[in-house]
């Protein structure tokens, strides 16, 4: 079987993965994306790990749009996404994305592999321990747009949405938790939108990026994981009224850290 072929099927499973796990704990898909196409871009394309990680993290990125745009609206309906908010935190966060791509794009392969694997060890703990409690203060424009601007690169140098930086920090400047959570999904919308277009022209010209990709971005790991991820969020957010969302949350950050450990000593 062709190793496109392969790729592709198994982002099905990983898309579908990726989606429940989405509905049900409110993260983005790009902490389970970004490790496991790694790896099978390294196993089956023999990528090395100095090539692997911007595509990875530009491809987690555009599968963002798709869902980013869903969850959005979703929100939209619910009356959980705020104006004033979503305009300076989106200003904030669309240059930071920008940067965080550029950023992403021009660093060595490996050190990207290991800011991504200590950041989302760091994303982890606070999932673990970490409780939602709220400042004194609430957030001015300019706080807002600093807020959205640190979000952005981060999230963009990870190919996450920046729900798991920007709820916490939200809730922080006495956002309501509800507002927060539909703010930061539309704000995931607006980094992968142009985290993606920064990486798809940063690497227009890169020699060492597999065939049918636009950039880094790799077309048939995208389509893969759209495919499924959609339809099986709406799974996942049925399930987690079912289910102790607290534990799988804890279940999950330790695998998160696992795998960040396993990046950090080599993905091959």
């Amino acid at each position: 079987m062709e190793p496109m072929v392969v790729i592709f099927l198994a982002c099905l499973l990983l898309g579908a993965v990726v989606g429940i796990l989405a509905g049900m704990l409110g993260i983005g898909g790009g902490l389970i994306i970004v490790p496991a196409l790694s790896y099978l871009l390294v196993h089956f394309l023999d990528m090395t790990t100095e090539s692997v990680m911007p595509v990875a993290v530009a491809t987690s990125l555009s599968t963002i749009i798709f869902t980013g745009m869903s969850s959005a609206f979703a929100h939209y309906k619910l009356g959980n996404i705020k104006a004033n908010i979503v305009l300076y935190t989106g200003v904030g966060i669309a240059f930071g994305a920008i940067i965080g791509a550029q950023i992403a794009s021009h660093i060595s392969g490996r050190t990207l592999k290991d800011v991504f694997a200590v950041l989302v060890i760091l994303i982890a703990a606070q999932m673990i321990f970490g409780k939602q409690k709220a400042s004194q203060n609430d957030a001015s424009k300019i706080t807002l747009g600093a807020v959205g601007s640190g979000a952005g690169v981060l999230s963009a140098l990870m190919g996450i949405g920046g729900g798991a930086l920007l709820v916490p920090a939200l809730v922080w400047f006495r956002v309501n938790v509800r507002i927060a959570i539909g703010c930061a999904a539309f704000s995931g919308l607006i980094i992968a939108i142009f985290g993606t277009a920064s990486f798809i022209i940063a690497g227009w010209n890169a020699t060492d990026v597999p065939e049918h990709s636009i950039g880094y971005v790799y077309l048939p790991a995208t389509l893969g994981i759209v495919v499924t991820s959609v339809f099986a969020a709406n799974i996942g957010a049925k399930l987690g009224q079912k289910v102790n969302v607290r534990i799988l949350k804890m279940m999950l950050a330790c695998l998160l850290v696992l795998v960040s450990i396993r990046m950090i000593l080599g993905i091959e």
